[in-house]
C-alpha cells in the first residue's frame, strides 16, 4: 500500500509537471503570437501606396514612416491648383495654335501635342487628389484608366520634347534639307509617339487594380501575384525609365549641344530668340522631372539591395518621392506660362484672337505687342 502511494505520488507529480509544462508552452506560444502580430502590424504600417510609385514592397525591417512626409491635404490643394492652371493655360495654347489661319510649323505641331498631353495629364489630378485625401473609391476600371492616362502623357511629353530638339537640330544645323523634307511626316511621328507611350504604359493596364490593403483602405496599385514579384517590379520600373526618360534625355542633350554650338557660330538673332522658348521648356521639364527619376533610381537600388536599406534611408527616400512627385505633377501647368512670358509670337497670336472676337481693340494689340499686328508667314511658328 505504501508502494502504491509512492508510485501514485510520482505519477501525480509527473502529471502536474506535464500540465505545468503544457501551460508554459501555451503561454510562450501566445506571447510569440502577440509578438508576431505586433511585428506584422509594423510591417503593414510601412506600406506606401503613393500614386506614382511603381511598386509595393514590405520593408525588410519594421520601420515607422518619418513624420516629415508632406501633409496630404497640402498636396491635395497643390493638385487642385495645378489642375486649374493647367486646364486654363494649355487650353489657351491649343486655342492659339489651332486658330491660326496660316499653316502650322513642325514645332507648332509638336507643341500642340505637348499641350494636349499636359491637358490629359491634368485631368487625372482630381482623382489623385481625392485618393490622397481619403482612399481610392473609383473602382478597378478607373484605376487602370487613370494610371495609363497619367503614364502615357508623361512619356509622350518627354518624347515630344526629344522630337522638338531633333527638329531644332535639323532646322538650324541642316536648314535647307529640313525645310523641304520634314513637314509631311510630322503627324506620323506624333502618332508614333502616342502609340509608343501607350505601350510603355501597358504594365499599368495589366497589373493595376483597386484592392483593400491592411492599414490603408482601398488602394489603386499593382498586383503582380506570387513568385518573383520583386524582380518583375524592378523590370517594370527600369524599362520605362530607360526608354521613356533616359534615352530621350540623351537625344535632347546631344541635339541641343550641337545646336548651341552652331548658333554661337552663326549668331542668328531670330533663331536665338526662338530657341529661348525651347530651352526654357526643356529646362523646366528637367527641373520638374529629373529629381523624381533620380529618386526612383535610388529607391530601385535600395529595394534590389544594391545599396544598404536602413530605416533612415527608407524614410528619406519616401520623403523625397513625395516632394519630387508633387514637383513633377506641377510641370503640366508651367509650359503655357513660359510661352506667355518668353514667346512674343504666342502673346501676339493670343491678343489677335481676342481682338477678332471684339474683346480688345487693335490699338491694344499694337500697344502690348512688340511685333506687328499683321499675320506672320506660313513657315513661322505661332508659339515661338
Amino acid at each position: 500500500m505504501g508502494l502504491l502511494t509512492g508510485e501514485r505520488g510520482v505519477f501525480l507529480k509527473s502529471m502536474i509537471s506535464g500540465l505545468h509544462g503544457n501551460m508554459r508552452d501555451k503561454m510562450e506560444s501566445l506571447s510569440f503570437s502577440g509578438d508576431l502580430s505586433s511585428l506584422l502590424s509594423l510591417y503593414n504600417y510601412t506600406y506606401d501606396y503613393s500614386t506614382a510609385l511603381p511598386d509595393i514592397a514590405i520593408s525588410s525591417a519594421p520601420c515607422r514612416p518619418d513624420s516629415s512626409v508632406l501633409n496630404k491635404y497640402l498636396v491635395v490643394v497643390i493638385y487642385c491648383l495645378v489642375f486649374i492652371l493647367s486646364v486654363v493655360g494649355n487650353g489657351l495654347v491649343v486655342l492659339v495654335v489651332t486658330s491660326g489661319h496660316t499653316s502650322r510649323s513642325v514645332t507648332d505641331v509638336y507643341l500642340l501635342n505637348l499641350a494636349v498631353a499636359d491637358l490629359l495629364f491634368a485631368f487625372t489630378l482630381p482623382f489623385w487628389a481625392a485618393y490622397r485625401a481619403h482612399e481610392w473609391v473609383f473602382g478597378t476600371v478607373m484605376c487602370k484608366a487613370i494610371s495609363v492616362l497619367q503614364e502615357a502623357n508623361f512619356y509622350s511629353s518627354i518624347l515630344l520634347l526629344a522630337c522638338i530638339s531633333v527638329d531644332r537640330y535639323l532646322a538650324i544645323v541642316y536648314a535647307t534639307r529640313a525645310a523641304t523634307e520634314k513637314r509631311h511626316w510630322v503627324k506620323f511621328v506624333c502618332l508614333g509617339i502616342w502609340v509608343f507611350s501607350v505601350l510603355l504604359s501597358l504594365p499599368m493596364l495589366l497589373f493595376r487594380e483597386a484592392f483593400t490593403s491592411p492599414n490603408n483602405g482601398t488602394v489603386c496599385y499593382e498586383r503582380i501575384g506570387e513568385g518573383d514579384t520583386a524582380k518583375w517590379r524592378v523590370v517594370l520600373r527600369v524599362l520605362p525609365q530607360t526608354f521613356g526618360f533616359a534615352l530621350p534625355l540623351l537625344v535632347m542633350l546631344f541635339c541641343y549641344g550641337v545646336t548651341i554650338h552652331t548658333l554661337l557660330q552663326t549668331k542668328n538673332a531670330q533663331k536665338q530668340r526662338a530657341m529661348k522658348v525651347i530651352f526654357a521648356v526643356v529646362l523646366v521639364f528637367l527641373v520638374c522631372w529629373l529629381p523624381y527619376n533620380i529618386t526612383l533610381v535610388s529607391d530601385t537600388l535600395m529595394r534590389t539591395r544594391a545599396i544598404a536599406e536602413t530605416c533612415e534611408r527608407r524614410n528619406r527616400i519616401n520623403t523625397a518621392l513625395s516632394v519630387t512627385q508633387v514637383l513633377g505633377f506641377a510641370h503640366s501647368c508651367i509650359n503655357p506660362i513660359i510661352y506667355a512670358f518668353i514667346g512674343q509670337k504666342f502673346r501676339n497670336s493670343f491678343l489677335k484672337i481676342l481682338a477678332q472676337r471684339g474683346l480688345i481693340s487693335k490699338d491694344a494689340v499694337a500697344r502690348y505687342g512688340r511685333a506687328s499686328y499683321a499675320s506672320t508667314s506660313g513657315n513661322t511658328s505661332t508659339t515661338l
